[in-house]
């Protein structure tokens, strides 16, 4: 039977991807403690990076929290591939959003409410979290979103 995450993605019509493999010199998750920190995620999709470009210039907000969305899909597919299991998670202790964006955007807490509106979503109460959501001149791949994580174990 699925558990209580799996049937709310379902319910969701979400279907999480296998998880990204790192593109650099560290693993995609570690787990100390009760506590699972999850890498930063990438607006990845089924036929590869998503949303390049620069908010503010090249894309505007919504795109931004389009690919928030998208990166914190792949958050929980990091975390169901950290568990083995979605209902693992006691909470999402916080989120850390980073918004490449021109000088005078400054919406970035609206890009990484994609991020957030979903982990509500799909984690109840359990989703409610601290969060940072900062501009940066750029990110990997030339992406318009970066988003790590950390969860509380059971």
């Amino acid at each position: 039977m699925a558990g209580t995450i799996d049937a709310r993605l379902q319910a969701l019509n979400i279907t999480l991807p296998s998880p990204a493999a790192p593109a650099a010199n560290y693993v995609p998750y570690v787990i100390s403690g009760k506590h699972l920190f999850v890498s930063g995620q990438l607006p990845m999709g089924p036929d590869g990076i998503q949303f390049k470009g620069i908010c503010g210039d090249t894309l505007d907000a919504a795109d931004g929290q389009r690919a928030a969305r998208l990166c914190a899909i792949n958050i929980l597919a990091q975390a169901r591939a950290a568990t083995g299991d979605l209902d693992k998670i006691a909470r999402l202790v916080k989120l850390g959003g980073f918004v490449a964006s021109t000088p005078d955007f400054t919406e970035q807490p609206a890009v990484i409410n994609g991020a957030s509106d979903l982990m509500a979503e799909v984690l109840g109460e359990k989703g409610q979290h601290a969060r940072a959501a900062v501009g940066v001149a750029a990110l990997p791949f030339g992406v318009a979103v970066e988003i790590e994580a950390i969860f509380e174990l059971a």
